[in-house]
């Protein structure tokens, strides 16, 4: 039988201050995405058929230029949040689930006070 692994009951935010490094890195990616029409492409993208979504699948929802959206994608690009590959005339983006993950990751599960935040042994799952 293996050994119990040892989970984090809480959000890292809860559980311990964060690092000057960490608290600029997060801040960055927050920044990005704290923008309504950058998180909507956000969302857009990666909840898109196959996991990425062409540029031209994403201008018409939106009342804004071409040019703007471009910006925007060209935002969550330089935070790291998505990536992009040309075919022909048309750039298709897809999310990058790690760096995305991050964002989840500082914030869940928060359901516990941080006073009560602590680890919890549990047993692997064995097949």
């Amino acid at each position: 039988m293996a050994a119990p692994v040892t989970i984090q009951c809480c959000a890292p935010i809860a559980r311990e201050p964060l690092s000057e490094n960490d608290a600029a890195e997060l801040a960055a990616l927050l920044k990005a995405v704290a923008d309504p029409v950058r998180l909507r492409l956000l969302s857009m993208i990666g909840s898109h058929a196959g996991g990425e979504a062409c540029v031209c699948d994403l201008t018409d929802a939106f009342d804004l230029t071409a040019p703007t959206i471009s910006h925007h994608l060209k935002v969550l690009r330089t935070a790291g949040l998505i990536d992009g590959q040309r075919r022909g005339t048309w750039v298709y983006y897809r999310i990058i689930p790690e760096v995305v993950n991050k964002l989840g990751a500082l914030f869940a599960p928060l359901a516990a006070t941080a006073s009560a935040c602590g680890s919890v042994d549990v047993e692997p799952l064995t097949v």
